[in-house]
């Protein structure tokens, strides 16, 4: 059976520049029990895709993973901002891509158990290209590789971020319809 927590208490313990740490004391089935959640203002994921069914895709080192990742566009929701317009904004940003259409497919949380980030997948096509417009701390480069061989790399295990085998699959299946 299905038990839903209730919060007893909650303690902000890290506020940071782009996530929070909070504490949060909880009913259990069992009792009292504590949950560290961390706090994000969600992400817009950016699956731009071209007429000849190649993704955009950026290549760049990512600290957390310690090595260079292969990922769809993507970035953090300003506060207030909402997450098309994020969307509009990260895909410009980071690929120089802008998009004559950009339609939401889904919304999804990438690590529930411990953080309530929600991430916003944007299928981007009707692409114009363009000059980017880099964060001063990023270093990207960017790629346009074959939907095809993207599915394959993703099935052989070759991309290990999760937003970018949603997108991946996602779009492979739409493509495929």
């Amino acid at each position: 059976m299905t038990f839903e927590e209730k919060t007893l208490k909650s303690e902000k313990i890290y506020d940071g520049a782009i996530i929070n740490l909070r504490r949060d004391k909880v009913t259990v089935q069992g009792g009292i029990s504590y949950r560290e959640i961390v706090e994000h203002n969600g992400g817009a994921v950016m699956a731009a895709l071209t007429e000849d069914k190649k993704l955009i895709m950026v290549r760049q080192y990512r600290k957390p993973a310690g090595k260079v990742i292969l990922e769809v566009p993507a970035g953090k929701i300003d506060p207030g901002e909402k997450p098309m317009d994020a969307a509009i904004r990260e895909l410009k940003e980071e690929t120089g891509y802008t998009a004559s259409k950009v339609e939401l497919l889904t919304e999804f949380y990438p690590s529930v158990g411990y953080s309530e980030e929600k991430l916003y997948l944007y299928l981007c096509t009707g692409l114009t290209p363009g000059e980017t417009c880099f964060d001063e701390n990023e270093a990207i480069d960017i790629e346009e590789i074959q939907l095809d061989k993207l599915f394959k790399m993703a099935m052989c295990g070759e991309i290990d971020d999760a937003k970018t085998l949603i997108a991946i699959l996602m779009v492979k299946s739409l493509t495929d319809m």
